[in-house]
């Protein structure tokens, strides 16, 4: 798959799927939170995998900090 063929609105729009306030409320506790974050970067990687991106594209592209 090369770069060009790639959505980019959707892998954007990938923060989206989260509910933020959820997970910002000040009765979670720090494990949750924690945990909440894996998902996100659990989804992030397999999400870069299926797109045929390697991590350093990734990085060039803003996707990993």
């Amino acid at each position: 798959m090369s770069i060009n063929s790639l959505n980019h609105a959707e892998m954007s729009d990938v923060s989206s799927k989260w509910d933020f306030k959820d997970e910002t409320a000040s009765n979670l506790t720090d494990n949750k939170k924690q945990q909440a974050e894996a998902r996100r970067k659990i989804e992030m990687m397999r999400e870069i995998r299926e797109s045929g991106l390697t991590l350093e594209e990734a990085r060039d592209l803003g996707l990993l900090h």
